[in-house]
């Protein structure tokens, strides 16, 4: 659990009776390689703030299609949060790509927390803003840029995960097919 009051304290510090209240409402998870969190249809109640491993949360479209929102590693939160938020089932998936651990919260112990502690509030909302801005610059990347520089702007923020996950899963990530992502790869993404 001090993973978890570390992460937290990066943003809020915490006593240590405020602590000990905070993971009561955490309930840890062991996940294998290539198990799945979450299924399309599922009911979502958990969250997750990943302690070990990559996970990948993707979408799977009529055609068959995986369309990859989100990699996880350590320290990032997860979930299907139109799901989760909204209490209806799921339309993503959640797979473990290492073996790994993930801490699971409830939607109705994130609110209690949220409701008793203000510095819960604040630490949960500086969360979910941080997550909003990433992805608005996910999908303006998608947008406006060329394979070549999607490749290198994940290279530039994410230099570690290259070696930790599958060229095929990075390359559906970016919207490039394996072949353009090996070109790249191999230019250094020049």
């Amino acid at each position: 659990m001090e993973k978890l009051r570390t992460h937290i304290e990066q943003v809020t510090p915490l006593s240590d009776e405020e602590f000990d209240y905070i993971k009561t409402f955490f309930t840890l998870k062991k996940v294998r390689k290539n198990q799945f969190l979450i299924h399309d249809g599922d009911e979502i109640k958990h969250e997750y703030l990943v302690l070990q491993g990559i996970y990948k949360v993707f979408y799977v479209d009529n055609d068959g299609k995986e369309h990859i929102l989100q990699f996880a590693r350590e320290n990032w939160w997860m979930s299907d949060y139109t799901a989760y938020f909204k209490q209806q089932a799921s339309t993503m998936f959640i797979e473990c790509l290492e073996e790994g651990e993930v801490l699971s919260l409830t939607l109705l112990g994130r609110e209690k927390l949220a409701a008793d502690l203000h510095k819960m509030e604040h630490f949960f909302r500086v969360k979910l803003t941080n997550g909003y801005i990433a992805l608005q610059k996910r999908i303006l990347l998608l947008l406006s840029s060329t394979p070549q520089q999607r490749y290198e702007e994940f290279s530039r923020l994410y230099p570690d995960l290259l070696q930790r996950i599958p060229k095929k899963y990075i390359a559906e990530f970016l919207g490039v097919s394996r072949e353009t992502l090996s070109r790249l790869y191999s230019n250094g993404g020049k």
